[in-house]
């Protein structure tokens, strides 16, 4: 009687996609909270708090970005490795430059996975 080679698959099958149930579960990164505060030197510092589940190198926040008001990106703060065990983080962008008349601007998160599109934070511009 021939040997089934169905069996062997089954287990195989069921590791993949316990693999990509994780990815799913992680989903995208969220701004919890941001700041933003005028430096002396007239450029500006914001504060992100990220959450986001990360699960290692394969899906992590990687970023977070500084938006105006039509969409353009201010800044970017890359985020250099997961954060699996430190969740909420926080993290800062110094030296950031607003152009005259920006009344607001919107922090949004960004992760390996999915990119852009979780929660974002949008915070007035004090001047």
């Amino acid at each position: 009687m021939p040997r089934s080679r169905i069996p062997c698959a089954v287990p195989i099958l069921a590791l993949a996609l316990t693999g990509l149930a994780a990815t799913a579960q992680a989903g995208e990164a969220d701004v919890l909270a941001a700041t933003l505060e005028a430096a002396g030197d007239g450029t500006w510092r914001v504060t992100a708090t990220v959450r986001h589940a990360d699960t290692g190198w394969d899906h992590y926040a990687d970023a977070f970005e500084v938006l105006a008001p039509d969409g353009t990106v201010l800044g970017t703060r890359i985020l250099v490795h997961p954060h699996v065990e430190e969740q909420p983080f926080t993290r800062s962008l110094s030296g950031l430059v607003l152009p005259d008349g920006i009344a607001t601007i919107t922090v949004r998160a960004r992760d390996s996975v999915h990119g852009t599109g979780g929660a974002a934070v949008t915070l007035t511009v004090p001047r």
